[in-house]
């Protein structure tokens, strides 16, 4: 039918077989041209609906698009013209066969709806649709065929058909334009990241992603240069559409979760017993057991909550990336098994001659084609899976985020901070890993299911010999796997218990300086890294013998299925295409046998992380509902019958508070310690459990908790919280709350930094803010949780009448102040005294007195008790006493600890207002201020001097240098790396030998058939196969080992060195560097060169081995290959420099970008009842998606770069294949096929490998940098030498003489000089006292004596010595200190008082004696080796003092210094600790740092610094007769002559 239809044979295939191959004339016009027509035409319809549903705005006309159209207004005039031919022709002759109408008129309306679509797509963000670019494909690839026979037949007979034949060649070179045309991109105003809107072959090529590659070849790509991720990509877009089904899923969880509830209960009936009708009252007891009861609660409770929902949750929000990746997968999955048929088929065709060479080619381009079409569906497969992960990442983050903003107290209450940013980190981590290999559960199957039915088809039962061996080998390596993940563990705790003594040495860095302790920690850390070595040396051999098995594999499996397959039947002979097909399909087979175990151990992972997230995003919200906003009520604050509790198990902490709070009110809640005031607080604010009754609240809330939350940012940051600013009010809300002193102190003003936690803030320092913070909101309601416990007398006083007392900022809006300042209460509308969780009395000051109740009982007793210093703080203890309630250690030592900052603060106070009683310098500042926020204003300035207390940690841009490398492999060892080397090379010189062997093994067949096959030879062919099998995998074993000794001897060395440096370096140095990025030296960077930087190398030089023996054994068949090799290697070689320099600086974004939203995350928990307070959960939302979309876009960027590569090596590495095959086809008169078949079955490898090579190029780039960053604090400059030639002579100090010489010092050399000029003498056995202002110079004396400061000028002698001419070890040996802050380190207790073992038991038992402790520790089970915990905190701080002392008794030295430290110790201990000073150290020189003037008025001189100069030095009775600064301070402190100082 179709021969009369075209008038010419349809199909004929004789011409098929012919060297000259043709198709027939009829089939191309017929066939060829419906496929393309037929593909647009079934898809143009849904396509056109689907743009219709989804338009956007119209866009503008671009060149672009007006150039598609007239060429496609041209192609439509063409058909008319090709009609036009076939209607003249006909009129001429004979009929016309059909053929010649019906295609002029399909293609007519075929050009009319691609104009339509191409239209239509300019309502689309992506202007080029996938599906034209393909039928131009199609289109073009179909023409081929009719395009050559054309030519053919005009060679022939220049005129047949010469005008039919011209309109096609027009028609045909238009379509190539248009496929031209249709890979550019368009941009569109709309969008601003490319991929949006690439076309279709910019999309599958990623070449819209060039511009971003060579801007970081350029420069270094800094946030500004990535481009932002599509809006439902964005982190809000993600949350709210995976809430929708999060929310469904788990109502069908929570009933799921009843039921099983149901079924218990009626199991065990009478089971669960609500903890509420127990005694109300909460007991001392119940405190005790609370802890005990709270563990077996958790081993309860952790068993059953609503399960198995987040998958489900996910799955539903991306079922649409699953569905798409799992396409691709199926197509990849089925085009691998084509290349082992293709391979067979070119074998097949270089050994037999008599096959035409046109279909050598077709087998070379099919080659190729699959393999492109492979590489498109794998690198589409990637992007789609890596984009899957990144998203869930970004939801579960995200989810966390906003779930902690919203989680109930009691939820909270199970995780600590750490282990909710962990779910955040960690487990959001898993589930991303696990995404990207989501497919491989399925697919692996599947490809071992058809791997093994191909090897049957070629070489029967035999393979299941070779599979078998692949089988017994997984358990193996399994086994082999468990015991390394047990020596990692081990090694995780060998590693943290190195991190949490390097944690306490760098805290504790002082001590160890002024004591000169330093070698003792340093050999305990050595001893920690001896044994965190040794286990990774284990580690490694047991890695090298997995690598063996790994390499050992496919040999193994390939030389015993061999020869089972020669020896189990004579018959069978094994010729080139059974092996090197065989061969080929063992290697798809190892991916998938390989991946499976580590799958599974990801799965198991990820299933423990998803049940960890389905019980945080599970828990309870906070329940609010019994507090009532309501705008009409005539009281600010109303508890109505309320009572409240933290934790329904536990008991009722609120209980039945009935309470009215009129607007505009100033009520004090005052009571004991644990009374219940706080809780009063956090009931209102809808913080805990409600168990009846309820809160009518009306306005809005501002709120300044107890423990003061303060966010790493600027002063004024914290302050405006988010708010305008408004100049005005700023400046009255600063000066109200005394904070314009501190900010003149404060380098850079409002604009200072404050560390994470308000590091560097005193405690004071930091109420106020918060307290400014909540002034500076416009609020109705005031609730103030004790602001004023951590500020001293006058500045509370100043704080009361500016800000919170009658006439202060706040008057007229409601307040309610917890306080324990009692001379504030005279002054307040009305006094509530809150006892027990009960409200006990209320009403205003005189009201309480007259009623002389429990609050006017003890009003007396505590006028009483205070001192004559003490009458401006009150001290909690003594309140305590009335209460008979024994406070828990906990708050003891709060409070103690908040005491004693207020007895320094009193001093640093009272002497700041001596030097600043002018109110002229406060104005100026006032005005300094004003004009220094317009400058800011006006532009960003330079940032003050000092201004950044935290150096800006450095990033290296660029290539790594090459110093570095060579510092890693020296100190590996040359000698090591030539072994290393060598062996890698035998390993692949074996490798190469036994691939030739086989294919002179499979040339046999053609000698001998299976017949007369002598069974000597078979043996031999066996036998030397296998051995060539077994050197490949020894000789990569040794090298291994080889390599991990050399590696692990690396690691020790740069260890070492990193150690014995950092100890050495000078005190500035820990000043300006935080803690965490010096342990991060220790941590992070150690343990990459500990495992990730050994197997990055090994990797790289097994690639880059394997790649030149690929391509050597391709030239060894055709030398002539080397010329296709050289252009390709080039084009390789500037791919990879792009793509790494890119790629580097990706990374490094993503880890800088990464941090700030853990730290935002952290920040927010630890204030979430001050963020729930002001009710700016939106705000920090926002923060927290802005800062996840940050990280996002970087992520997104990295993936891309990743893709970007991996489509262009997989085309270097297809066109490797497909010249290699060509090279066969064009010389097949030379080779034969078992050479065919041992290139190419190689050659189908190096597209995997050469990808491998960049990557582990860019990984080996990456981790090097921690050997960078190491070096650098490798070479950070050292204090002075520990110990000199000149040592000081036997017995120094003798007498204990000092004296300073015009002494200057300055703390770091761009700053001003503290101390300036200071002379004086101080004779053998003086007692001296040392008082002056915050910031007069006082601690810097100190750090002069031991040389913690080296001097700018001036001398310093001691017994004559000078100071400066002597090792720093023999200085601190002989001088002791008593510190400020008592700092203990985890060990015994011994250790703590003398770690280089000096001493005698009797000497260490009778400095404790003295120091009172010795009751304390003999009453311990284990005395001296009594272990103390991180930091001293299983020690009271006064026990912790005292142990200081004790130091210092054992020094016995003839100089001591005390900064005086009796603040945290109670008056009786103060008293011990003074009078064993007295006699104990009454030969010795005593320096004392005075916080409180009392402790020094009976010393022999006192010192009275101010800003760095001696203003007077005298004896405390003389400095009293006249008015100087010294006389002030006493007055202040109440102390009038020398007799008033007894207590």
């Amino acid at each position: 039918m179709l021969d009369t239809f075209c008038g010419s044979t349809f199909w004929n295939s004789s011409l098929l077989d012919s060297p000259e191959v043709d198709l027939p004339l009829c089939f191309e016009q017929t066939v060829l041209v419906w496929i393309p027509l037929g593909f647009l035409w079934l898809l143009a319809p849904w396509q056109l609906l689907h743009v219709y549903s989804s338009r956007t705005k119209k866009s503008s006309i671009t060149k672009l698009y007006l150039a598609k159209q007239v060429i496609v207004g041209f192609l439509l005039i063409l058909a008319a013209i090709d009609l036009a031919l076939a209607l003249t022709e006909d009129t001429g002759r004979a009929t016309v066969p059909a053929v010649k109408y019906t295609n002029p008129v399909l293609y007519l309306v075929t050009w009319v709806l691609v104009l339509l679509i191409q239209h239509s797509r300019r309502w689309c963000v992506q202007k080029d649709s996938w599906y034209l670019s393909l039928f131009w494909i199609l289109s073009i690839l179909c023409g081929t065929f009719q395009f050559q026979t054309l030519i053919r037949a005009l060679l022939k007979d220049s005129s047949s058909n010469l005008a039919y034949s011209c309109v096609y060649f027009i028609f045909y070179a238009f379509q190539i334009l248009v496929l031209i045309l249709s890979a550019f991109s368009e941009k569109d105003d709309s969008s601003k990241n490319p991929s949006t809107t690439a076309s279709f072959l910019s999309s599958i090529t990623f070449s819209w992603y060039d511009s971003t590659v060579l801007k970081g070849f350029r420069k270094p790509l800094t946030l500004k240069d990535v481009w932002d991720i599509e809006d439902e990509a964005k982190t809000n877009a993600l949350v709210s559409r995976f809430e929708k089904y999060m929310a469904e899923e788990l109502q069908k969880a929570r009933r799921a979760f009843q039921k099983r509830q149901k079924k218990k209960s009626k199991r065990n009936p009478g089971a669960s017993v609500n903890g509420l009708d127990k005694n109300q009252s909460q007991s001392q007891d119940v405190l005790v057991l609370e802890e005990t009861k709270k563990k077996k609660k958790k081993s309860e409770t952790t068993k059953d909550f609503p399960k198995s929902w987040l998958v489900k949750a996910l799955f539903k929000t991306f079922y649409v990336i699953l569905l798409k990746s799992f396409l691709l997968k199926v197509v990849y999955d089925i085009l691998t098994f084509l290349n082992p048929q293709l391979l067979k088929l070119l074998i097949a065709f270089a050994n037999d001659h008599g096959i035409y060479l046109w279909t050598g080619y077709l087998y070379s381009i099919l080659l190729f084609v699959v393999a492109l079409i492979q590489s498109v569906c794998l690198q589409y497969y990637f992007q789609l899976c890596f984009l899957l992960g990144m998203k869930v990442r970004t939801t579960v983050m995200a989810s966390v985020y906003k779930k902690a903003l919203t989680l109930s107290n009691r939820a909270r209450k199970q995780y600590t901070v750490g282990e909710t940013v962990n779910l955040m980190s960690v487990d959001a981590q898993k589930l991303m890993d696990v995404t990207n290999f989501i497919h491989l559960l399925w697919s692996n199957v599947l490809q071992i299911a058809l791997a093994i039915y191909f090897l049957w088809a070629e070489l029967g039962p035999s393979v299941l010999a070779g599979v078998g061996v692949m089988v017994i080998l997984i358990p193996i390596n399994g086994v082999l796997a468990t015991r390394n993940r047990a020596i990692q563990v081990k090694n995780m705790k060998n590693k943290d218990s190195r991190l949490k003594i390097m944690n306490e040495i760098l805290s504790g860095i002082k001590i160890l300086k002024y004591f000169a302790w330093e070698p003792s920690f340093q050999n305990q850390v050595h001893k920690l890294r001896k044994k965190e070595l040794r286990n990774l040396l284990r580690f490694g051999q047991l890695q090298s013998a997995i690598m063996f098995l790994l390499y050992l594999t496919p040999v193994l499996v390939s030389v015993i299925t061999f020869s089972v397959y020669v020896l189990v039947d004579s018959s069978n002979v094994l010729d080139a295409q059974k092996a090197f097909t065989s061969i080929t399909l063992f290697n798809i087979l190892r991916f998938p046998m390989s991946m499976l175990p580590m799958l599974i151990s990801s799965m198991l992972q990820a299933s423990v992380s998803t049940e960890r997230l389905e019980k945080y995003l599970g828990g309870d919200d906070l329940d609010t509902s019994a507090i009532r906003h309501d705008c009409n009520s005539d009281k600010a604050v109303q508890f109505s019958e309320a009572s409240f509790t933290w934790d329904h198990d536990l008991g009722v902490t609120i209980q039945d508070v009935n309470l009215d709070i009129m607007p505009g009110q100033l009520v004090a809640v005052v009571g004991t310690v644990g009374s219940g005031k706080s809780s009063l607080m956090s009931a209102m604010l809808g913080e805990m459990e409600n168990v009846h009754g309820h809160i009518t609240v009306k306005g809005s809330v501002a709120y300044v908790p107890q423990q003061s939350w303060i966010q790493n940012g600027t002063i004024k940051e914290n302050i405006l919280f988010g708010s305008e600013l408004d100049e005005k009010k700023y400046q009255q809300v600063l000066e109200a709350c005394a904070l314009l002193p501190d900010l003149e102190v404060l380098p850079g003003g409002d604009m200072a930094e404050i560390g994470e936690k308000g590091i560097n803030l005193s405690g004071g320092q930091k109420q106020r803010i918060s307290l400014a913070r909540a002034t500076y909101q416009n609020s109705d309601i005031y609730i103030l949780d004790d602001p004023l416990s951590a500020v001293d007398a006058h500045v509370g006083k100043h704080i009361f009448n500016k800000v919170l007392g009658p006439n202060g900022l706040l008057k007229g809006k409601t307040r309610i102040l917890v306080t324990h300042s009692i001379h504030f209460l005279p002054q307040v509308d009305e006094i509530v005294v809150v006892g027990n969780g009960t409200i006990l009395e209320k009403g205003s000051y005189s009201t309480l007195l007259a009623n002389k109740g429990l609050f006017a009982k003890n009003l007396k007793t505590f006028v009483k008790q205070t001192g004559p210093e003490d009458e401006a703080t009150v001290n909690d203890d003594s309140e305590d006493d009335d209460c008979g309630l024994v406070p828990s250690v906990e708050e003891i030592s709060e409070d103690v600890a908040s005491l004693s900052m207020k007895r320094e603060n009193d001093l640093h106070r009272t002497l700041s207002h001596r030097s600043r009683s002018s109110s002229r310098r406060l104005k100026s500042l006032k005005d300094s201020l004003k004009i220094r926020n317009a400058n800011i204003l006006k532009e960003e300035e330079e940032p003050v001097r000092g201004q950044k207390l935290i150096k800006k940690e450095f990033v290296q841009t660029g290539k790594v240098k090459f110093s570095i490398y060579l510092k890693y492999l020296q100190a590996i060892g040359w000698c090591s790396i030539v072994f290393i080397l060598l062996g890698f090379v035998i390993y692949y010189v074996a490798f190469i030998g036994s691939n030739l062997w086989l294919s002179a093994w499979t040339s046999d067949s053609k000698k001998y058939n299976g017949t007369n096959y002598p069974s000597s030879q078979r043996d031999l062919r066996v036998g030397v196969y296998g051995a060539l099998g077994i050197a490949q995998g020894f000789f990569v074993f040794i090298a291994n080992i080889w390599s991990v000794y050399g590696c692990n001897h690396a690691s020790n060395i740069l260890h070492k060195q990193l150690l014995n440096n950092i100890l050495r370096a000078p005190m500035s140095f820990f000043d300006t560097t935080p803690i965490g990025r010096i342990v991060n030296r220790f941590a992070g960077d150690i343990s990459t060169v500990d495992d990730t930087l050994p197997m990055s190398l090994r990797s790289w030089v097994l690639c880059f081995l394997g790649i030149v023996s690929t391509l050597v054994m391709i030239c060894l068949a055709t030398p002539i290959f080397v010329i296709v090799i050289i252009p390709l290697g080039i084009i390789y070689v500037s791919v990879q420099v792009f793509y790494v320099a890119t790629s580097r600086q990706l990374r490094r974004l993503d880890s800088v970008t990464r941090s700030p939203i853990y730290s935002h995350f952290s920040e927010t928990v630890s204030g979430l009842s001050v963020i729930r307070a002001f009710e700016h959960q939106q705000r920090f939302l926002k923060q927290s998606e802005a800062a996840i979309d940050n990280n996002q876009k970087c992520v997104f960027s990295w993936i891309t770069s990743n893709r970007w590569l991996a489509v262009r090596l997989e085309l270097i590495g297809n066109l490797i294949v497909f010249f290699a095959s060509l090279m066969m086809v064009i010389y097949r008169s030379n080779l034969n096929g078992d050479t065919v078949g041992f290139v190419l079955s190689n050659a189908l490898n190096i597209t995997q490998t050469l990808n491998w090579l960049v990557r582990m190029t860019s990984e080996i780039e990456t981790n090097i940098v921690a050997v960078e960053r190491i070096t650098e604090y490798i070479n950070v400059e050292n204090e002075a030498p520990w110990v000199t030639d000149k040592r000081p002579p036997e017995g120094w100090p003798s007498k204990g003489e000092i004296q300073f010489s015009n002494y200057e010092v300055r703390y770091r050399p761009e700053l001003d000089l503290v101390l300036r000029g200071i002379t004086c003498d101080i004779k053998s056995a003086e007692k001296i006292g040392v008082v002056g202002r915050t910031g007069a110079g006082k601690s810097s004396l100190t750090n002069c004596l031991f040389r913690i400061l080296e001097a700018a000028g001036g001398q310093i002698t001691i017994d004559g010595v000078d100071i400066a001419s002597i090792g720093l070890h023999d200085l601190r040996e002989k001088l002791t200190i008593i510190p400020q802050d008592p700092i203990l380190f985890s060990g015994s207790l011994r250790m703590n008082l003398d770690p280089f073992n000096n001493y005698s038991d009797e000497e260490i038992w009778k400095a404790l004696e003295l120091s009172h402790l010795k009751s304390f520790v003999a009453g311990l089970q284990a005395g001296l080796s009594y272990e103390v915990t991180e930091g001293g905190d299983n020690l009271s701080i006064g026990q912790r003092q005292l142990l200081c002392l004790a130091r210092a008794l054992l020094r016995k030295s003839k100089i001591l210094i005390m900064d005086e430290a009796t603040a945290a110790v109670d008056l009786e201990t103060d008293q011990l600790i003074q009078t064993t000073i007295q006699t104990e150290f009454s030969h010795c020189t005593t320096i004392t740092i005075a916080h409180r003037l009392h402790t020094i008025m009976d010393s022999d001189k006192v010192m009275v610094l101010d800003s760095g100069k001696i203003v007077e030095y005298d004896s405390p009775e003389e400095l009293l007769k006249n008015p100087g600064p010294f006389y002030f301070m006493a007055q202040e402190a109440g102390i009038e002559n020398m007799n008033s100082t007894s207590f």
